[in-house]
C-alpha cells in the first residue's frame, strides 16, 4: 500500500507529493520491531517517548512515522504523520494493511477477570465441532483452524495490535469461517484490538484485579465493558451484579446464569463428578442434559457462556450439546495429572486472585474424600499487593493445608509476600498453613505429605511457561513440576 492511500484510510494530511507512493508494508510500535517498509508509530508512553527510537527505526527499514507531533527542536529523516492518537493510529494502520480481516470473520470476543480463557477454547470447540473453520486468539497462544498451537512474539494475554491483525489474517488465509478472541482489559484499553470487527461479546464477570492498571474497579469495568459496546450481539451472566449495568449498553444481548437465576440460558441438576460436569441446560430452543469433561462446578458458567454464543452465530443445540461432551479441556484450568492408586489427586490451576481460588477450592472439594491442599503464591512487582492477604484467608478457610511459596514475585521482596498471605490466615484465627519460598519444594513437599485420598491442588501457576525470581525469569512446567513429585513420592 502507498503512503498516500494509507493517509487516507486514516484520514490524515496526504503527505508531500514526493513521498505519496512511498510503499508501506506494515506497522510497529517497536523500533526493534522494524522491518522494511514498516509505518513506525511513536508512542509518549508514562517513562519512555516512542520520538526517542525514530532513527533506530529508520535504520531497520521504518519508510515512515505516525506520532502526536515531533518533540521541539526534533527532526525526522523519513516522513512524518500526525495524529491524534498515536494507540488508536497504531491499530487503524495494521488494520488496514492487514487487509481488514475481521470483516472476513464471524468473530467472538470473550472478556471478564476470570473464565476468559477456558470459555474461550469452549467456545472454539463448538465451532470446530460443528464443522466451521475457527481460529483462536488467547492467553496459551493462538491456533488457526488446524488446531496446532502457536506462540505470538509478545508475552500478553493479547498481542499487540499489529499482531493481533496479522493473526487474524493468517486465520483467513488458512480457511478461517469464525474466530474467537480473548479480549483483556489491557487490550481493550491499549486498543489492541481495536479494528477487531465483534459479532458477539462473551462477558463471564469482574472482580478485583489489575487495578494496579486500571486504578479503580469503575474504570476496570469500563474499560472491559467496551467490548459490550462494540459488539452486535452480548452475551451476559446474570449472576455478575455488574451485568446490569451493561445490558443498557449492548445493541441486542441474552443471559445465562449457573445458579438458577431466569436467564436465558441457565442450568439446573448440576452434579459432580470426580471427572466430569453433568446438568441440564434450559436454552431459548428448548432443553437438555449436557455433559462436560471437565471438574470445577464454575465450568456450568463457562459452558453456557459458550453456548450461547455459539448459537448467537448459528450452531443448533443438538450440536452443542454434542460438541460440549468432546471437549478435552484446557492446559492449566483443572487440569488433573494421571492417576495412579496410592497417589493423592493433584490438580493444577491458574486460580490466582480470592474469587477464583474460592471457586476452584470450593469445587475441588465436593470430590475430595481426604484433606485438600492448596500450593500457591501472590504476583509481585507492580501487581496489586491487595489481594495477597485475602488470597491467605481464602486458602486457609477452604483448604486443610495451604502452602504458600513464590509465584513471579519480580522486584518484591519474596519474603514480604509471604509475610502478607500469612497475615490474611492469621488475622482469620488460622494456623493450617505452612511457607516454602521455592516453589518446587513447596509442590513436592504438598505431594509427599498427602494421603491417597486427599486432593492437592497447584493454584496460580496454570499453563503459564516461565517463573519470574526477582530479575531472573527461569523456564517453568508447572504439570511437569506435578508429575516430578508423584514421581519421587512413590520411588523416594
Amino acid at each position: 500500500m502507498r503512503l498516500a492511500e494509507l493517509a487516507a484510510a486514516l484520514n490524515l494530511e496526504p503527505p508531500a507529493q514526493e513521498d505519496a507512493t512511498i510503499e508501506v508494508r506494515g506497522a510497529t510500535h517497536q523500533a526493534d520491531w522494524a522491518t522494511t517498509g514498516d509505518v513506525f508509530v511513536a508512542i509518549r508512553g508514562a517513562r519512555v517517548d516512542g520520538h526517542t527510537f525514530i532513527a533506530d527505526a529508520v535504520a531497520r527499514g521504518a519508510v515512515a512515522v505516525l506520532g502526536e507531533g515531533l518533540p521541539d527542536g526534533a527532526t525526522c529523516p523519513v516522513p512524518y504523520l500526525r495524529v491524534a492518537g498515536a494507540r488508536a493510529a497504531l491499530a487503524d494502520a495494521a488494520t488496514v494493511l492487514a487487509g481488514r480481516p475481521s470483516h472476513e470473520l464471524t468473530v467472538l470476543g470473550v472478556t471478564g477477570t476470570d473464565g476468559k480463557t477456558t470459555t474461550s477454547a469452549l467456545a472454539r470447540h463448538l465451532l470446530r465441532a460443528a464443522g466451521r473453520p475457527t481460529g483462536l486468539l488467547s492467553t496459551i497462544g493462538y491456533e488457526l483452524p488446524d488446531g496446532v498451537l502457536r506462540q505470538p512474539p509478545t508475552h500478553f494475554t493479547t498481542p499487540e495490535a499489529p499482531q493481533v491483525q496479522q493473526i487474524l489474517r493468517q486465520m483467513v488465509d488458512a480457511g478461517a469461517s469464525d474466530a474467537v478472541v480473548e479480549a483483556s482489559s489491557h487490550a481493550l484499553a491499549l486498543d489492541r484490538v481495536r479494528g477487531v470487527d465483534f459479532d458477539v461479546a462473551i462477558w463471564t464477570n469482574l472482580t478485583g484485579e489489575h487495578l494496579d492498571f486500571h486504578g479503580t474497579m469503575e474504570q476496570y469495568f469500563a474499560d472491559k465493558a467496551l467490548l459490550v459496546q462494540r459488539a452486535r450481539h452480548a452475551v451476559l451472566n446474570l449472576d455478575d451484579p455488574w451485568t446490569e449495568r451493561l445490558v443498557p449498553m449492548a445493541a441486542e444481548h441474552v443471559t445465562y446464569s449457573a445458579d438458577g437465576a431466569p436467564a436465558d440460558w441457565w442450568a439446573s441438576d448440576v452434579v459432580e463428578g470426580t471427572d466430569d460436569l453433568r446438568f441440564t441446560v434450559h436454552a431459548p430452543a428448548g432443553e437438555t442434559t449436557a455433559v462436560l469433561p471437565m471438574i470445577g462446578r464454575f465450568n456450568v458458567a463457562n459452558a453456557l457462556a459458550a453456548m450461547a454464543g455459539a448459537h448467537a452465530v448459528g450452531v443448533g443445540l443438538p450440536e452443542l450439546v454434542a460438541g460440549l461432551a468432546t471437549f478435552a479441556g484446557v492446559p492449566g484450568r483443572m487440569e488433573m495429572t494421571e492417576h495412579v492408586a496410592g497417589d493423592p489427586r493433584v490438580i493444577v490451576d491458574f486460580a490466582h486472585t480470592p474469587p477464583s481460588l474460592e471457586k476452584a477450592l470450593e469445587t475441588v472439594r465436593v470430590t475430595t474424600e481426604g484433606r485438600l491442599w492448596v500450593v500457591m503464591g501472590s504476583a509481585g512487582g507492580p501487581r496489586d499487593p491487595s489481594k495477597r492477604a485475602p488470597l491467605g484467608e481464602v486458602a486457609t478457610r477452604l483448604a486443610d493445608v495451604a502452602v504458600f511459596t513464590e509465584e513471579d514475585h519480580r522486584d518484591t521482596p519474596l519474603e514480604e509476600i509471604l509475610q502478607e498471605m500469612e497475615r490474611g490466615a492469621r488475622e482469620a484465627g488460622r494456623t493450617n498453613f505452612r511457607s516454602i519460598g521455592d516453589r518446587r519444594e513447596a509442590i513436592r513437599h504438598a505431594v509427599a505429605e498427602a494421603a491417597p485420598q486427599d486432593t492437592v491442588v497447584l493454584a496460580g501457576k496454570g499453563p503459564e511457561t516461565t517463573l519470574e525470581r526477582d530479575t531472573e525469569t527461569i523456564g517453568w512446567d508447572e504439570m511437569a513440576e506435578a508429575r516430578e513429585a508423584l514421581s519421587r513420592r512413590r520411588h523416594p
